[in-house]
């Protein structure tokens, strides 16, 4: 079994194998819902689509988006993936322990939860 999937089995999170070393959490419990996990050897790719890029106030959501970046995404980043806004970690497989996978996974749930009041604001209406 891939160490990933041990470690979504230990964790007890709710996923689904899409394909080879590849996974879609669906958790609400732990507030990890649509987050992809993919395994590219040598990286771990952790991914969630946030939101589409708005039309309006670009400027000031690009350099919101930076702030983010600067202040809370320690290990993670927000970037943007074809019109869409995303949150992605990237972690190194062979040196990869359960305890930081559960906080790569942590910390882009409590970026979901504290930013999206922020960046909900740009949201087309």
């Amino acid at each position: 079994m891939n160490k990933i999937e041990q470690f979504l089995i230990d964790l007890k999170y709710n996923y689904q194998e899409i394909k080879k070393n590849f996974w879609l959490l669906d958790d609400s419990e732990h507030n990890l819902e649509g987050i992809a996990v993919i395994h590219e050897d040598p990286l771990v790719i952790i991914e969630v689509q946030v939101m589409e890029t708005p039309k309006k106030k670009r400027e000031e959501f690009y350099a919101k988006l930076l702030e983010l970046n600067a202040s809370n995404m320690t290990h993670g980043a927000y970037g943007l993936e074809g019109g869409k806004v995303v949150i992605t970690y990237t972690l190194e497989h062979e040196t990869l322990s359960l305890e930081v996978f559960r906080e790569a996974l942590d910390a882009i749930s409590l970026a979901l939860t504290q930013h999206y009041s922020i960046l909900a604001g740009y949201r087309a209406k």
